[in-house]
């Protein structure tokens, strides 16, 4: 664990600050209030240096744009003075609720008031939307009094509907979309609580105020239906020139570099997860290096050119085949093409993408940049939260846009080397949470081999291995999170989040890889092992200190929904 620096007057101010990698740093508090009183400082008068934050049950996340800014916003934390109150004038949201839910009468029980006595104080105060995580739209709201306190259902629901309303510790939130979920359902709303159509998409974000309305039936709005809208059409059937999918392999989907600042809406990052071989695609057919491309990966992808089109694939070494066009008596010719090298693919030929020598994921740009329509600003695909293009599927049409930057294409490059059969050797520095386990469980972490398990996503790599113990037990409350950090859930088997992990999670974070070996995790494939290995941390920064005492073993916290999976 990195602590970063403690404070000792802890009255009003952050308690400490932790390192989460080289470029975030986690502000811990007293409580909701100083959790709110930051997260409304820095919302109003951001730290330089500062490119996202997110608040937590008791912890701030602060993402900054160098480990330098890092380093310069953890001194500058423990300076704010948090004594000021918290101005509760955000905007009113309004949600008409039905009171019918499942635990409506449970509820009445547990809190001693009867079901309409939950009713009325469910209705009858003012909640506030603390911070977001677990979906985009989920909102946490604390309200003005703890009558409503109740514990998560001891077994979860598989299937949460969309519109539920529901309670759980001192938290209120309505469910955005049908999810798994343990809290408490006391009614329905049909309010869309995330809309991507709206400029802004949370209808209650951080800083509302929200006033639950009780009405007999629910409300439609505008006819439009509070379950999710189904997959979209496939894009581009009236593209006039791209790329058409004949087959997209296990998995193609369409990334740029990342969505990044709606951490706070509950928004991960997304995009590529090899961003360095992205770069490189991009580069060698004179795109912008952030230009949407298209990720595939262990093979099997197919596209046909619709007109003569530039391409380049960069990322793990595959044979790249091109079948021409028919000619007038039916053949075709094949020919190979190189990796990291821009090619043209002329109007009615196909490239196919063998499966890779090494490594798992590669990236093939088309010249001028996938065109798509971005969503808060990417076009890139997150596969947890449903956000940006739907996989990619037989049939549909690539458009290509204008994001050529220059008139000319790359030179060939170098790639690195990728995993193969042997070990990945990826750098950790410290956890914030690294002190929930003794040093046996620390050299255990990074004396064994871990190997990736097939149910691994963009969301997390699971590892297999010889399990971790705790050295604490209870639960750890959610806070704000990372790509590259490594989350040790109870039966103490390693998931290293990538790219679509959740923004915030409930379990201890032992490590997290340094930011420029992410792209070399991604290219580790199924079955693939990996190797941890402590690296130096950061010589200007504070070693942990003996002022930053964990709290008592057992303690428990009520900050429910927080999965690891999606």
């Amino acid at each position: 664990m990195e602590t970063l620096a403690v404070q000792k007057d802890t009255a009003r101010k952050v308690r400490a600050v932790r390192a989460v990698g080289t470029r975030a740093v986690l502000a811990e508090l007293s409580g909701t209030q100083d959790v709110l009183a930051l997260q409304a400082l820095l919302l109003e008068k951001p730290l330089p240096g500062q490119l996202d934050i997110l608040a937590a049950a008791e912890t701030v996340l602060v993402k900054a744009d160098s480990p330098a800014s890092a380093r310069r916003i953890a001194a500058r934390l423990l300076q704010l003075d948090l004594t000021a109150p918290v101005q509760r004038g955000g905007e009113l949201v309004v949600i008409d609720t039905v009171y019918d839910g499942e635990d409506l009468a449970e509820v009445g029980r547990l809190t001693g008031l009867g079901a309409e006595g939950v009713i009325a104080a469910h209705s009858g105060q003012v909640w506030t939307v603390a911070f977001a995580g677990f979906a985009p739209g989920f909102g946490y709201m604390v309200g003005e009094n703890q009558q409503l306190e109740v514990p998560r259902r001891g077994s979860p629901r598989t299937a949460v509907p969309a519109g539920s309303v529901a309670l759980a510790g001192n938290y209120s939130a309505v469910y955005p979309r049908r999810s798994p979920g343990g809290w408490q359902l006391i009614g329905r709303t049909d309010a869309r609580m995330w809309d991507l159509d709206r400029d802004q998409p949370a209808l209650a974000a951080p800083g509302h105020r929200v006033q639950f309305r009780p009405v007999r039936a629910a409300v439609t709005l505008a006819g439009r239906s509070v379950e999710e809208p189904g997959a979209p059409e496939p894009a581009g059937q009236d593209v006039t020139s791209g790329l058409r999918i004949v087959s997209p392999g296990m998995l193609s989907l369409v990334q740029d570099l990342g969505r990044h600042g709606h951490s706070g809406l509950g928004v991960s990052a997304a995009g590529a997860l090899d961003r360095a071989s992205l770069r490189r695609a991009n580069r060698l057919v004179g795109n912008a290096t952030s230009a949407a491309a298209v990720e595939t990966v262990a093979g099997g992808l197919k596209v046909r050119a619709v007109r003569d089109q530039v391409l380049a694939v960069a990322g793990a070494p595959s044979r790249l085949t091109i079948e021409s066009a028919p000619d007038s008596a039916g053949d075709t010719r094949h020919r190979t093409v190189p990796m990291a090298t821009p090619f043209a693919l002329l109007d009615g030929e196909t490239l196919s993408l063998g499966a890779p020598h090494s490594g798992f994921r590669s990236y093939l740009a088309v010249r001028g940049g996938v065109d798509t329509a971005p969503v808060l600003g990417s076009r890139s695909t997150d596969t947890m939260s449903g956000i940006g293009p739907a996989p990619l599927a037989a049939g549909q049409v690539l458009a290509a846009g204008g994001e050529a930057e220059s008139g000319v294409v790359g030179h060939p490059e170098l790639q690195p080397e990728y995993p193969g059969t042997g070990v990945t050797v990826l750098d950790v520095v410290p956890g914030p949470r690294a002190d929930w386990f003794d040093q046996a469980a620390l050299d255990a972490f990074t004396g064994q081999d871990w190997s990736v398990l097939p149910q691994s996503n963009r969301v997390g790599m699971r590892l297999d291995g010889t399990p971790l113990q705790r050295s604490r037990q209870g639960e750890l409350a959610s806070e704000g999170t990372v790509a590259g950090a490594v989350q040790i859930p109870p039966e103490g088997l390693p998931v290293l989040f990538l790219a679509d992990h959740p923004v915030t999670g409930g379990y201890p974070v032992i490590a997290v890889v340094v930011d420029t070996q992410l792209d070399l995790a991604a290219q580790v494939p199924i079955g693939g092992r990996i190797r941890f290995r402590w690296t130096e941390s950061d010589p200007n920064l504070a070693p942990a200190s003996p002022d930053a005492t964990p709290e008592p073993a057992g303690t428990e916290h009520a900050t429910p929904d927080e999965e690891v999976s999606n």
